[in-house]
């Protein structure tokens, strides 16, 4: 059967649909499902809060009999393994289920073209790539975490008219207004984790969660990229994380010899979290992996990847390698720090190529990434962003400004345009690279 407008209608909605819990699925993806009969959606879902039920069981259940004989549109192919949950590829076949329009097929090595072939065996009519490049979008942090083992990155950056994100010494100044603002709440919900560096976390003292009235529940994981463990106990983040977690990102460094028999930092360990212990069950053996000297990714994790080390932030190295704490000052700190609820992970800060996949093996599939301006930079000469949100702000900050380190006039290569957005006076420019 032919693709006709009216399937690329249903799809759309489907599309819409699931989005309403994007970053609230865990590892699992976000999927509407939309099943129709005769012009009319009879049943309709997206994957529920924490990743089950799926979306498909739930449209198929509130169809009930209508669904015999119907179209069931689903953003993602369905699954045909047994986890926790059984297949929705043998529901929508135990259903009775016509046809089947898919957008995306799954890249998930369990699935990938399983549940099509199942679905087909059964009779069932099936089409594929409806609305893909769309799907494909809705999809982007799932795909990306499966495909190149990191979470999708997004940079977002507030530039003033006199190109600056903020003003030396003088912490949090307030670029953008209201609207482009609330804007930024709801992309933080949206989010599994958010990035900042240490000079921001402590110049700024942010809280970095969502603040919109009833979203509050939807803040994301907090990441401080921070060496030489300086976050002080004081701050606003280690002060709320036993409400929203946090992780700091310490370097390798720093990390007690004596922790453990090899005198291997945690990162050179898969699958370990040196606060958490196992944080997954198997590690794919297709997955990339330290050499051991935390230096280690000797293959791509994401279009445009630097294989080469990156040089450390100047002016972001503080501690050990700079002559200054001691080891036992590191232990106490990394002991207050956990004692207030704060996971700390070695890793070295200043390679996203190393973090990145660190990331991804605790269920983080997409990551925000806010300040300031040397750690966007850092992730931008990595090749690691997918995606820049660019906002422009009509107000200048003059005397001690912070350069922006990226303008709408030096957008890198291979990133396309994809849309400007206005929030009251400011304006959103928005390039993605292609999936």
């Amino acid at each position: 059967m032919s693709i006709t407008p009216h399937d690329e209608r249903f799809m759309a909605a489907a599309i819409r649909l699931s989005r309403w819990h994007l970053g609230r699925t865990a590892t699992n993806p976000s999927v509407g499902c939309l099943i129709v009969r005769d012009g009319v959606i009879v049943g309709r879902a997206v994957t529920a809060l924490g990743g089950r039920p799926h979306a498909e069981t739930q449209a198929l259940a509130e169809a009930g009999a209508l669904a015999r004989g119907a179209t069931a549109y689903v953003t993602l192919e369905p699954c045909s393994h047994h986890g926790k949950t059984p297949p929705c590829a043998e529901a929508l076949i135990a259903y009775g289920v016509a046809r089947v329009v898919i957008s995306v097929a799954d890249p998930d090595p369990r699935v990938s073209g399983r549940g099509i072939a199942m679905l087909r065996e059964a009779g069932i009519e099936v089409d594929t790539g409806v609305l893909a490049a769309e799907g494909r979008h809705s999809l982007a942090a799932y795909l990306t975490r499966q495909t190149k083992n990191r979470p999708y990155v997004t940079l977002k950056l507030a530039v003033s008219a006199d190109g600056m994100i903020g003003r030396a010494g003088e912490g949090q100044v307030a670029i953008t207004g209201p609207e482009a603002r609330a804007q930024v709440q709801a992309l933080r919900a949206e989010t599994d984790a958010i990035l900042v560096g240490i000079g921001t976390a402590i110049a700024d003292d942010p809280l970095l969660t969502v603040r919109t009235p009833g979203l509050e529940s939807q803040s994301p994981i907090r990441i401080v990229l921070d060496p030489s463990l300086a976050l002080p106990l004081t701050s606003k983040l280690v002060e709320t994380a036993r409400e929203v977690p946090v992780i700091v990102v310490a370097s390798e460094e720093v990390w007690p010899l004596s922790a453990d028999a090899e005198g291997l930092p945690p990162s050179a360990l898969p699958g370990i979290s040196p606060t958490g212990g196992e944080i997954g069950k198997r590690r794919d053996p297709n997955s990339p992996v330290s050499d051991g000297d935390g230096f280690g990714l000797r293959q791509d994790v994401g279009q445009g990847a630097n294989p080469d080390p990156i040089s450390p932030l100047v002016g972001e190295m503080p501690g050990r390698a700079e002559g200054g704490a001691s080891p036992a000052d590191m232990d106490s700190r990394r002991a207050a720090l956990e004692a207030a609820g704060v996971e700390v992970l070695y890793c070295n800060p200043y390679h996203p190529e190393v973090l990145l996949p660190a990331l991804a093996t605790r269920g983080i599939s997409s990551l925000l990434v806010e300040g300031g301006a040397k750690t966007a930079r850092l992730f931008l000469e990595a090749g690691l962003v997918d995606r820049i949100q660019l906002y422009q702000a009509p107000g200048v900050i003059g005397e001690r400004g912070i350069e922006s380190p990226l303008l709408t006039t030096d957008i890198p290569s291979g990133f396309a345009h994809t849309g400007t957005l206005m929030f009251g006076e400011d304006r959103l420019d928005e390039y993605e690279r292609g999936l």
